[in-house]
């Protein structure tokens, strides 16, 4: 079997086609004699420019504890792109999707895990049906609480590291800036993910996701998704890394804080041997905070 499990298709509101891969859970082919049922599917959403590939660690790692699905969002990995404008909102809609698709298949309640500009998109799926929803894993999220978002500077940095990624893309050596996550991967993830996830036309859908920003982050700030009673865990990494020194990292993981802060039901986890690519960098520790959630939130 593939590292991933097996290929599947979800098809949005308008048309378009996501591609995903879903590894069993407990009971479902390939999972341990004797496992338990009924636990929570674990849906897994990337940051800027990830396709599902380098969620394999965090997958393996769940083996046993529940069924895991990880995807491509429109013009990343193996889905199409979407002819329209990429804003945050259209983001979780397609997130939806997914989990409409995924609970007409009998799978669900769901445990949604965003990492980095995946955090607010799964924070917004949440809000928008609440009742399907046994849990949060954010692992090193955007959070609207940190002023250095709004920031122009970093503005700039998005637009240089967009020129610089796409002259990498165009020469075919994106691939070499990313070699300790290629290495975290299984083989089969890594060349996948060698294949698809460094192309121009991921660069451009980063182009596209980085478009409306401060217009997405200024919204959620002043109108924040209600989570309700939904369990939050937020993982904030501890090493820096390009882009993210240690006053970034002080400001990113104060914001963390405060958003466990505001859940009625918050869990904050320094992850002391993660920098910002938490899911191959610690897989360990994210794992560890998904399986909490799931085992708290399944059949006894």
């Amino acid at each position: 079997m593939h590292s991933q499990g097996e290929p599947g298709r979800a098809r949005t509101r308008d048309g378009r086609e996501l591609f995903y891969m879903r590894r069993p859970g407990p009971g479902g082919e390939g999972a341990p004699t004797g496992a338990p049922t009924g636990a929570p599917t674990v849906v897994l959403e990337g940051g800027l420019a990830s396709s599902r590939s380098y969620w394999a660690p965090v997958q393996l790692r769940l083996d046993g504890v529940a069924a895991t699905v990880a995807y491509d969002r429109s013009g990343l990995g193996r889905s199409a792109p979407d002819p329209a404008p990429r804003p945050l909102s259209r983001l979780a809609e397609d997130l939806g999707d997914l989990l409409d698709h995924l609970g007409g298949l009998g799978h669900g309640p769901f445990v949604l895990v965003g990492h980095s500009w995946g955090g607010p998109i799964v924070r917004l799926a949440a809000a928008a049906r609440p009742e399907r929803i046994a849990g949060l894993v954010l692992a090193d999220p955007t959070d609207e609480s940190c002023d250095l978002v709004f920031a122009p500077s970093v503005r700039r940095q998005e637009r240089i590291g967009q020129a610089v990624s796409m002259l990498l893309a165009r020469t075919g050596l994106l691939a070499r800036a990313f070699r300790p996550m290629l290495d975290a991967l299984p083989a089969d993830a890594a060349a996948e993910m060698r294949e698809e996830g460094f192309t121009v036309s991921t660069i451009r859908t980063r182009g596209a996701e980085l478009g409306s920003v401060v217009a997405d982050l200024t919204a959620m700030k002043e109108n924040p998704p209600a989570l309700g009673g939904i369990p939050l865990t937020v993982v904030s990494a501890v090493r820096t890394s390009t882009g993210m020194g240690p006053k970034v990292r002080q400001a990113v993981n104060a914001s963390h804080a405060h958003r466990v802060g505001r859940a009625e039901v918050g869990r904050h986890v320094l992850a002391a041997d993660a920098d910002h690519m938490v899911p191959t960098s610690d897989p360990d520790a994210l794992a560890r905070e998904i399986r909490r959630i799931v085992e708290d939130r399944s059949p006894a």
